[in-house]
């Protein structure tokens, strides 16, 4: 994952700084992988300005050549960990699925790379991420703030800029709503922080999560891969009332299987 060193007190510094390493190459790179998303069906347009938005291929460390071939291709890649970091059209498919009004609160276990946090975010959301391997963990949460604060910036600069620019802050600006990480077991959930609008399973799970169902606020809805790691169906279950669900099924993916427990 690449390294991304904010100056002390110095946004300006870390706007320089990204601006130097996501190139006008890169954007024109994702504005061609939003095309290939839109070809392939994706129709929400705040998924794909997000996708837009985020340098993909800060994601993969610091090899060049890499970013240039395969970053903003349309493939899962290894982020360690047994891991990977998601095909963008999956990522589009479940953000789109999930129907994100802004404010809302969502749970997403598995925080991988960060990537899919990151897009529920720009949709003015509040997301609270499980991650079950310590390493990844430590990694995405300290790595995830600094991106942040880029596509902050990002934002900021492509707004009209008024005479006296107001004070940002979180409750004014939900575009800049925070992701918060926790290290833990993803069929746990976070039941101090439910219930939750949207919740989103990024692996492969083989049962119903019965105590993430009831972390989901009614009239929520969960998106998730039901099924084996090479045969899953993209399911989205709406919660109706308490043991009041219904269920819908949008094709097949691949992801990597959830497990239990932690991995420190």
């Amino acid at each position: 994952m690449g390294k991304i060193t904010v100056a002390a007190n110095s946004e300006n510094h870390c706007f320089v700084f990204m601006e130097v390493i996501d190139t006008y190459r890169h954007k024109g790179l994702r504005r061609e992988l939003v095309s290939v998303l839109k070809a392939k069906g994706i129709t929400d347009e705040n998924v794909l300005a997000a996708i837009e938005r985020i340098p993909r291929h800060l994601f993969f460390g610091k090899d060049t050549v890499f970013h240039e071939t395969y970053a903003y291709e349309d493939g899962a890649y290894d982020i360690g960990e047994g891991q990977t970091i998601s095909r963008p059209h999956t990522v589009a498919r479940q953000s789109e699925l999930l129907e994100i009004k802004p404010g809302e609160k969502v749970l997403e276990i598995g925080t991988g790379s960060g990537y899919q946090a990151l897009v529920l975010m720009l949709l003015k959301t509040k997301v609270y991420s499980i991650e079950r391997h310590k390493i990844l963990h430590e990694r995405t949460s300290k790595f995830l703030p600094e991106m942040k604060e880029y596509l902050v910036q990002l934002i900021e600069s492509e707004k009209a800029k008024p005479a006296e620019p107001a004070k940002r802050t979180w409750k004014n600006e939900p575009e800049y709503w925070n992701i918060k990480c926790f290290y833990g077991d993803g069929f746990e959930g976070l039941p101090m922080h439910a219930p939750f609008d949207k919740i989103i399973i990024t692996a492969a799970i083989p049962e119903l999560p019965r105590k993430l169902l009831s972390q989901l606020s009614v009239g929520g809805k969960i998106v998730l891969p039901f099924g084996t790691e090479k045969d899953c169906d993209m399911v989205r279950i709406t919660k109706h009332g308490e043991g009041q669900y219904s269920e819908e099924v949008f094709g097949k993916f691949a992801f990597v299987p959830m497990l239990k427990g932690k991995v420190s």
